[in-house]
């Protein structure tokens, strides 16, 4: 069997635009000693032998949306399908496990949205089917985009090929760019160009009519084949969140 990490390390990178960065303070052997011996009060002589103390870490500046995650239905609205939207701790287990597809867009340039032909055409080509249950993960390469660009570049994913992907029964999707959308600043250009208010984030709004879930900012999509594998995408269960970070693997046997 064989395992392939498709997640982002959580580390701080001085490139990445603000909203972006993560500080992870690390506490050496030592100063854990320190606070056994002067909070716990145990002397240094019944240190175990050759113990010096623990290792802690902190990270900082994390949100949710931060690193390689999964949004939740509440991300999108309070409301999905006429019902209470689930939170990221109410999303069932059993949806973040099953067979996976990969779709290659990597040959789409930015700005120019993924469509359901799109789709269609990669899924004919390579012979991968889809069925309720899978997991479809969207290769675009912009994995490997750093600073700004990451953010500002991209394809993205139309509302018409979210809704297809929905309706063949498919709950978990992701990509491995910045966002499951074209770029929000280019959105936002043209949303202001075209005078249109159906343009502005049309991927995730299919969120609120259909129950589904995204990730994004995954990574190393190229090392998983078209088909005949499985994900695993388990969130932290963090209360009431719109989403969580995760640990996201392809499992090949």
């Amino acid at each position: 069997m064989q395992i392939i990490d498709l997640s982002k390390t959580i580390e701080y990178k001085k490139e990445d635009p603000w909203f972006m960065r993560i500080k992870v303070k690390n506490k050496a052997h030592k100063k854990g000693g320190m606070l056994i011996k002067y909070f716990l009060k145990l002397p240094k002589k019944l240190f175990p032998k050759n113990f010096e103390g623990w290792a802690d870490d902190k990270i900082y500046g994390m949100g949710v949306h931060s690193t390689t995650h999964i949004d939740a239905p509440w991300h999108y609205s309070p409301i999905v399908e006429g019902k209470p939207a689930k939170t990221i701790d109410q999303v069932p287990l059993e949806w973040l496990y099953g067979p996976g597809v990969v779709i290659d867009m990597s040959h789409k340039p930015d700005y120019e949205e993924i469509t359901v032909r799109d789709l269609q055409d990669d899924l004919e080509k390579t012979g991968a089917s889809l069925s309720p249950g899978t997991i479809v993960l969207i290769r675009t390469d912009r994995d490997q985009l750093t600073g700004n660009d990451f953010v500002e570049k991209g394809t993205g994913m139309s509302k018409a090929a979210t809704e297809w992907l929905v309706d063949q029964g498919i709950k978990v999707m992701g990509i491995d760019q910045w966002g499951w959308d074209l770029p929000l600043k280019y959105m936002v250009q043209q949303a202001k160009a075209t005078n249109n208010p159906d343009l502005f984030w049309q991927a995730h709004l299919v969120g609120r009519e259909k129950e589904y879930l995204h990730m994004e900012q995954l990574t190393n999509l190229k090392a998983l084949p078209s088909h005949g594998f499985k994900v695993a995408v388990f969130p932290l269960k963090i209360k009431g969140a719109s989403a969580a970070p995760a640990r996201v693997v392809g499992i090949i046997e």
